[in-house]
């Protein structure tokens, strides 16, 4: 007997499953890996946060099924964070929505936006769940264009009249995984007038917005004018609080749009344990110092990344923003061959651009979230096998 539905069949093994079943391999043999694949904070999440997490959790009306779209002091929070980092307002009822992870978010939108067949536009290269959520939706992924010479902003303009006429939705992501390009405001304002023209629903995947380099402040695009008729952006406590394993974000955005992607959530999931949102308003709301003091963090081993590559001779993207370093692979290889040869001989997992759609080839990710010190040597040995 056959126990999985035939669209499986289309769906690549996840990324960072494959990495984890690698590094285990070569674990069991005795070798000491070092993983730059997985974008996991290496920092704990801020102690102000743990502790309001610690008075919650013995709230005994935190225990009783959650609201599913998010208590209401919680979507409160969220609507206060708009508004103090973008001065944006948004209604709280009507306009957020609580996620279980911005990863259950961009999986639930296609139920609810996309038909089986339909056409989501997403980036040449970016987070797999845009595709691998289009897959199991039975619907299909229109690549956009990315490369450096368009500096990594995906390239809507150029989709086919007919995919156009069966498109439903487009996913951007700035500062974008795993380009780290950073987008301009007049990009957002093209990207808009798009998705208004062509009757699209605009998602903007805005995971790392408080992780940003060289005093660059990355925007909301619900600033822009006419954004809310048409987009919904997704924020998440995981980059910017440490927050991967609390599994806690929102949308928030067109009040049509949020309706839609609730009525979906309230037929698959209960909700975030309320505790957890009572830590995600402390994260939201509290002091960010914290923030500011990791990213100092991050940028020191972003410099000290480029600074290296450059040495070995290999070109990356002068990162502003996100965990991530996207460079050329050497000449003479594929980005799986270089990737593999990283792995094999050096004993140190990159992820090989390919790994995140079409336009990767050519190039690979490192990730900035590993101890220093475990950075600095992972970095040696790749200086050595080069």
């Amino acid at each position: 007997m056959k126990f999985a539905a035939k669209r499986l069949e289309n769906l690549p093994p996840y990324l960072f499953a494959e990495i984890d079943r690698k590094r285990d391999l070569l674990v069991a043999e005795g070798h000491d890996v070092i993983s730059l694949g997985i974008g996991d904070p290496d920092m704990p999440t801020f102690e102000h946060i743990v502790d309001r997490m610690k008075d919650a959790i013995y709230d005994p009306t935190n225990h009783k099924y959650p609201s599913y779209a998010g208590a209401p002091r919680y979507r409160e929070a969220c609507a206060e964070f708009m508004k103090k980092r973008f001065d944006v307002e948004v209604d709280p009822a009507t306009e957020v929505l609580a996620l279980i992870g911005s990863k259950e978010g961009i999986a639930n939108l296609f139920p609810a936006f996309v038909d089986p067949g339909h056409y989501t536009l997403i980036p040449g290269v970016g987070y797999p769940v845009y595709d691998g959520g289009a897959i199991i939706n039975d619907s299909l992924s229109h690549w956009m264009p990315m490369n450096d010479e368009n500096e990594w902003l995906a390239d809507f303009e150029s989709t086919p009249a007919e995919v156009l006429k069966k498109s439903q939705m487009m996913i951007l992501n700035y500062p974008n995984n795993p380009t780290s390009a950073i987008a301009p405001v007049e990009y957002f304002d093209k990207a808009i007038a798009f998705a208004r023209k062509h009757g699209l629903l605009l998602i903007h995947d805005n995971a790392y917005v408080d992780v940003t380099f060289d005093g660059y402040v990355a925007p909301s695009i619900l600033e822009r004018p006419h954004a809310r008729e048409c987009c919904i952006e997704l924020f998440s406590t995981s980059k910017s609080y440490n927050m991967t394993g609390w599994r806690c974000a929102f949308a928030a955005g067109n009040a049509e749009a949020i309706k839609t992607l609730g009525i979906v959530k309230s037929n698959i999931d209960s909700g975030i344990f309320t505790a957890i949102q009572d830590a995600a308003i402390e994260a939201f709301l509290g002091p960010q110092d914290e923030v500011e003091k990791m990213k100092a963090l991050y940028q020191e081993r972003r410099d000290a990344v480029l600074s290296t590559l450059e040495k070995m001779g290999i070109e990356a993207v002068q990162s502003k923003g996100t965990i991530f370093i996207w460079a050329k692979v050497p000449e003479g290889y594929t980005s799986a061959e270089f990737a593999e040869k990283v792995l094999m001989d050096a004993h140190v997992i990159i992820a090989p651009g390919t790994a995140y759609g079409p336009f990767g080839e050519g190039y690979f990710r490192i990730s900035l979230a590993t101890p220093t010190p475990r950075l600095i040597e992972a970095l040696d040995r790749m200086k050595k096998l080069m």
